[in-house]
């Protein structure tokens, strides 16, 4: 009964406008990590996200590390309950404002039909705003969330995360616990929400073929390419689409390699 009340309550903070009023104000700050020149907004999202997480009875730290802020909250209930360590990044890349269309700035919530714009909407302000929705539902349901939470949230994500690792280092203690719940990656599928079990990450390679500048020797030197892509794209989808839910995936790959 709880769970169903819980979701009831979600849906009721989309459909009340309230969700599109919280996420409008954050996107609204021009967190840029890219521009030296947005620092001041840089803290101003941490303490937009500091009082968000307050509000679920969160104690919080600012941390620094090589020059990057940081916002840790915790919210323990019972030392012998499982821990969920939760992640986001609330920097967003330059806002790019003259590429956007007439009438539209990536710092205002803007609605075309049924979809939503604006900068970091995806990526990542509102996936961890909408976790942390989800968590005040929760809370405001039964009064108590069942586990011990911890949050943690960075603003240099999209600089390569400087300091990252150092203050992972520094305070592993802090951050430890059962589970690692990160809301930041792609989609596969725009109409289906996509969960990624285990590790996920990329590996940057150069490919360089020594072929004949003759004509006759091209289709050689094409065929090689495309046997290196195939092998490769078939790597991939051996790795990365193991999941039965996702096989069409891996069909389309296996499509691509052929």
């Amino acid at each position: 009964m709880s769970r169903n009340a819980a979701i009831s309550r979600a849906r009721s903070h989309l459909d009340s406008g309230d969700f599109e009023t919280v996420l409008s104000r954050l996107v609204a700050i021009r967190s840029e990590s890219q521009n030296p020149e947005r620092a001041l907004q840089i803290v101003e999202y941490l303490n937009e996200l500091r009082c968000m997480l307050e509000e679920l009875g969160c104690d919080w730290q600012h941390l620094t590390a090589a020059g990057t802020d940081f916002l840790y909250a915790e919210r323990r209930e019972a030392g012998a309950l499982l821990t969920v360590l939760g992640y986001g990044h609330g920097d967003v890349v330059r806002g790019m404002d003259e590429s956007w269309a007439t009438e539209i700035s990536p710092w205002r919530l803007a609605k075309l039909g049924d979809r939503w714009y604006g900068r970091g909407i995806a990526d990542n302000k509102g996936q961890h705003a909408i976790n942390i929705a989800s968590l005040r539902a929760v809370l405001e349901t039964r009064g108590r969330l069942g586990f011990n939470l911890k949050y943690l949230i960075e603003m240099g994500e999209e600089v390569d995360s400087p300091g990252l690792r150092e203050l992972c280092t520094t305070h592993k203690n802090l951050l430890c616990g059962d589970l690692f719940l990160a809301s930041d990656g792609p989609r596969l599928s725009e109409h289906r929400p996509t969960i990624f079990l285990g590790s996920r990450g990329c590996v940057t390679f150069d490919i360089s073929i020594d072929a004949r500048e003759s004509a006759w020797m091209r289709p050689v030197g094409e065929t090689i390419v495309a046997r290196a892509c195939a092998s490769i794209i078939r790597a991939i989808g051996a790795v990365c689409f193991s999941d039965p839910a996702i096989q069409p995936d891996s069909r389309m790959a296996s499509r691509w390699a052929a």
